[in-house]
């Protein structure tokens, strides 16, 4: 399995459709809005790096009010906790 990590940056009044077109596409796992000089982080889980070259720039980059695109392939993990857990950010257990 091939992880890889996309910054994107979007159109500001339409980020929020923005997140909802990309995180509809077949291989995007996460799609999270952050602060800072990106707009979304995009994690994407697919089975072949051919499928990252295809995805980001004929996908992704093409959603209307993507501006830019930054993509890291991630090489090992060393966490495996549950990632819905931790960006539960205020939810009673």
């Amino acid at each position: 399995m091939i992880t890889a990590i996309v910054f994107i940056k979007a159109e500001v009044a339409q980020i929020p459709e923005v997140a909802d077109q990309i995180a509809a596409l077949e291989g995007v796992s996460e799609v999270y809005s952050v602060t800072g000089e990106i707009d979304l982080i995009a994690l994407i889980r697919v089975r072949r790096h051919d499928d990252v070259a295809s995805l980001v720039p004929d996908r992704i980059n093409k959603v209307p009010g993507v501006t830019s695109t930054e993509t890291h392939i991630a090489f090992r993990a060393y966490s495996t906790h549950d990632l819905e857990a931790a960006f539960s950010l205020g939810a009673e257990e």
